[in-house]
């Protein structure tokens, strides 16, 4: 089984600390929640449900994990550290009664802070968007002298190449996701709706393995204009454009997989409008490898829709970076002079929105390598190869 070993973490939580030095910081505190996952995963492997969490890393020594009780079973099951806590901040997010756990040990949020800052007064967090105006003052207040500073480009720098584990997991991900994307296909037909399609595509991707759904992007006809609506009661009809996205997780890892196609019988109209997408896609495999400066990618990608007057259809940067997040960094735009890396992972995302023949997005996962890029998504790749 594809999966990260606790040697693994440990190599984290060493390169961070060395990035800590580099920095002058004297602890980190990497939050997460059940929707904002990624981070905290990559340091103690554990995903919140319903509460928050954190994990605190000292300039030197072990990790601390906190968490809320009803998850402390879960979490000690879960997390790869053997320190694990109970901070009353951290319980259940969705309601505004203080819930009573009467079995519950409690470490306080000031403690935790003392012990990792051990003396020192500059704390990193990950996660400053996230956590919520309640806590962020609570953690200022919980120290004399406390310096808040921003600590994700820490995270940032060490996530954005994938060590094999990680590239294993991900592809796990995307086979995955491919299982999933051929019962999506098989059920997006005249006369069901947009949701049994989706529910055929997630139920395929959990008997298949997958640890969760992220989501599923849904729209037939019209409804294909809403760039990421979700699933609906809508019936599917003959020539419908279907523009539908499943995320797939896998040991934390995301792969998504989209493919655009109509619905019975397209049009000559539709059919030009989709060649263009795989035209776009083929255009920018052959920018996805070691070296190549990621903004020549982004702008042959545009020179493609300008050729055919679609320009002003496009509505993002073809190409997003993938892994613990459905979407994270390298997020390139036309300017980005900085290289693809081998051992980055990502995800094209060539899209048009808004065409009046239609709007739809081309979605698959790669694997950045010195010469031939490898397909986290060979379905999809198959399919775009292939054409209409």
């Amino acid at each position: 089984m594809s999966k990260i070993t606790k040697e693994e973490f440990k190599s984290r939580i060493a390169r961070i600390q060395d990035e800590m030095k580099v920095n002058g910081l004297d602890g980190i505190m990497v939050y997460g929640d059940e929707y904002r996952k990624e981070s905290l995963r990559y340091v103690c492997n554990f995903w919140p449900i319903f509460e928050r969490g954190a994990c605190f890393i000292p300039l030197k020594g072990k990790a601390v994990f906190a968490g809320a009780p009803e998850g402390e079973k879960y979490a000690r099951e879960m997390c790869v550290w053997d320190d694990v806590r109970n901070i009353k901040e951290f319980a259940c997010v969705s309601v505004p009664e203080e819930i009573n756990y009467p079995m519950a040990n409690f470490s306080s949020l000031a403690g935790i802070l003392q012990e990792v800052l051990n003396g020192g007064k500059k704390l990193g967090i990950v996660g400053l968007w996230d956590i919520s105006a309640p806590i962020m003052d609570r953690i200022g207040n919980s120290l004399d002298g406390i310096q808040i500073l921003d600590a994700s480009p820490v995270l940032t720098k060490q996530r954005i190449i994938k060590s094999p584990a990680e590239i294993e997991c991900l592809k796990k991900a995307g086979h995955m996701a491919c299982i999933a994307y051929e019962k999506l296909i098989e059920h997006a037909v005249p006369g069901n709706t947009e949701r049994m399609a989706a529910g055929a595509a997630e139920g395929a991707a959990r008997m298949a393995g997958a640890e969760d759904i992220n989501f599923t992007v849904f729209g037939s006809g019209k409804r294909a204009d809403t760039i990421i609506g979700r699933a609906t009661e809508k019936i599917i009809q003959d020539g419908d454009m279907i523009m539908a996205a499943i995320a797939v997780q896998y040991e934390g890892y995301v792969a998504t997989a989209e493919y655009p196609f109509v619905a019975g019988k397209a049009s000559d109209k539709q059919k030009r409008f989709l060649n263009v997408l795989f035209e776009a896609a083929e255009v920018q495999l052959k920018y996805l490898r070691n070296g190549v400066i990621s903004g020549e990618m982004v702008r042959a990608v545009k020179e493609v829709f300008k050729k055919h007057g679609l320009e002003k259809y496009d509505v993002y940067p073809p190409m997003h970076g993938i892994g613990l997040a459905e979407a994270e960094s390298p997020y390139p735009d036309e300017t980005a002079e900085y290289p693809l890396v081998t051992g980055m992972c990502v995800n094209s995302d060539i899209s048009l929105f808004g065409h009046p023949d239609g709007s739809n997005r081309l979605e698959e996962g790669f694997v950045i390598t010195e010469a031939n890029t490898k397909s986290l998504t060979p379905l999809i790749r198959k399919l775009v190869e292939n054409g209409i």
